[in-house]
C-alpha cells in the first residue's frame, strides 16, 4: 500500500494515477488506518473552487519552490470525497481559502472551510476573482481576516504577501527566509517589524502608486496597502496634511469606514496607530518634502 501511495504521487500517467487511487480507495476501506495518513504530514493545504485552477497552480507550484509540503486536490479527489478532505486538513496546520463566487457557491468547499475553522486551522484567505467581497457563510469566517487580494497586485508582488503570512502561521517549522527575501518584493509580514531599505524618488510627491505600494509594504502594512492601492506620491502628501490636523479618532473613523465599504472589513486600530506614528517620523526627517 505504501509503495502503491508513492507511485501515485510520481507518476505522470493519468490514467496510471486513477488505477492507483482506485486500488488504494478499495484497499483503505479494510485497512484500520488510511494509507494517505500513514507518515504524511503538510505544511499547508489549498481549499479552491475548480473553476480557479489555473491560478491556485501558479500558486501551488511558488510554494513548492520554497520547500512547503502543500495539498491540493487538482484531480478532484478519488475515492471518499470528505475522508480525504478531512485527511488533508488534519494533516495540514494552515489552510488557504482561495476566494471567489464559486467557491462560495460550492458545497465541497464550504465543508472544508467550516471544517478547517472547526479543527482550529490556521485560515489564510487569498482572492482570486476581481472585485470579489466575501459574502454570506464566507463572510462570516473571514470576515475578521487579513487577506491576500491576487486580482490588485502583481503575481509576485502578492505571493510574496502570502508566503508571509503561511511563514507566520507555520513559525514552528524551520523555512529558508532568506529565499524569501531575494524576491523583489516586500513582507507584509504582521509579526516583523523591521523593514528593509528601498529605493524611493527623494521627494515623496514624485512618488508613483507602485512607490506607494514598495513603501507600505515594505513597513508591513497590510489593510493600509489595500485601502491606499491607488494612491500615488500627491494624494499620500494630502492625506498626511489631513492627518497632521485632524484628531486620531476622526482619521480612525474615516479609515474604518473605507475599510468596511471597500475591502468589507474592519481596520485595525493597531495598524492605524503605526501608519500615523510612520508618518510623524517621516515629517520630522523629511518635512520639505510634504509641506
Amino acid at each position: 500500500m505504501a509503495n502503491l501511495y508513492h507511485q501515485a504521487e510520481k507518476s505522470n500517467d493519468k490514467q496510471m494515477q486513477k488505477i492507483i487511487h482506485g486500488l488504494l480507495w478499495n484497499l483503505e476501506s479494510n485497512h484500520k488506518e488510511p494509507i494517505s495518513s500513514i507518515n504524511k504530514t503538510y505544511d499547508i493545504m489549498i481549499s479552491y473552487s475548480h473553476k480557479d485552477k489555473d491560478l491556485c497552480k501558479q500558486i501551488y507550484n511558488d510554494l513548492l519552490k520554497f520547500n512547503y509540503r502543500v495539498w491540493i486536490d487538482f484531480d478532484q479527489m478519488h475515492g471518499n470525497v470528505m475522508d480525504s478532505m478531512a485527511q488533508a486538513i488534519e494533516s495540514s496546520p494552515t489552510v488557504i481559502i482561495c476566494m471567489s463566487e464559486e467557491y462560495r457557491k460550492s458545497n465541497y468547499c464550504r465543508a472544508e472551510a467550516h471544517y478547517a475553522f472547526q479543527r482550529q486551522r490556521k485560515i489564510v484567505p487569498v482572492v482570486l476573482q476581481k472585485h470579489y467581497k466575501p459574502d454570506g457563510w464566507l463572510l462570516f469566517l473571514v470576515g475578521q481576516l487579513l487577506y491576500v487580494d491576487f486580482t490588485k497586485h502583481e503575481f509576485n508582488q502578492a505571493i510574496n504577501m502570502l508566503l508571509k503570512e503561511v511563514r507566520v502561521s507555520n513559525s514552528d517549522n524551520t523555512k529558508d527566509d532568506d529565499n524569501i527575501v531575494s524576491q523583489p518584493v516586500h513582507s507584509m509580514s504582521r509579526t516583523n517589524t523591521q523593514s528593509t531599505s528601498i529605493m524611493l524618488p527623494e521627494n515623496m510627491i514624485d512618488w508613483t502608486t507602485t512607490n506607494v505600494q514598495d513603501w507600505l509594504t515594505n513597513h508591513n502594512f497590510i489593510q493600509i496597502t489595500q485601502l491606499l492601492i491607488d494612491c500615488d506620491g500627491r494624494d499620500l502628501v494630502y492625506l498626511i496634511k489631513y492627518m497632521k490636523y485632524s484628531k486620531f479618532e476622526d482619521i480612525l473613523l474615516s479609515f474604518r469606514e473605507d475599510a468596511l465599504r471597500r475591502l468589507n472589513q474592519h481596520l485595525s486600530m493597531i495598524e492605524l496607530a503605526r501608519f500615523q506614528s510612520l508618518i510623524e517620523q517621516y515629517q520630522q526627517a523629511k518635512k520639505y518634502m510634504i509641506e
